[in-house]
């Protein structure tokens, strides 16, 4: 898999401020790697797929990585690079 077909979401909840730190760690990350960054809202996709929050709620930020999760709490920047080159 090419770094080009990764998908790189974050799992977030508004007032979040760890979440938006993440967020701009990824955002130049993902811009190096062409990647799409992508952001969920768990209090807001709860209506459609409560699981999401109730997997994810207690640990936010997360990363998934191609649908994974890849880190919580906090970026694991030099892991994510190093799966991004595989």
């Amino acid at each position: 898999m090419t770094a080009s077909t990764h998908t790189i979401t974050l799992l977030t909840r508004a007032g979040c401020g760890s979440c938006a730190v993440a967020w701009e760690q990824l955002v130049p990350l993902c811009e190096e790697f062409g990647i799409p960054l992508e952001s969920v809202d768990v209090d807001e996709a709860a209506a459609v797929d409560p699981e999401l929050r109730a997997e994810y709620g207690d640990r936010l930020p997360v990363v998934l990585l191609d649908g994974r999760e890849h880190s919580y709490w906090e970026v694991d920047e030099v892991r994510l690079r190093s799966d991004l080159t595989i």
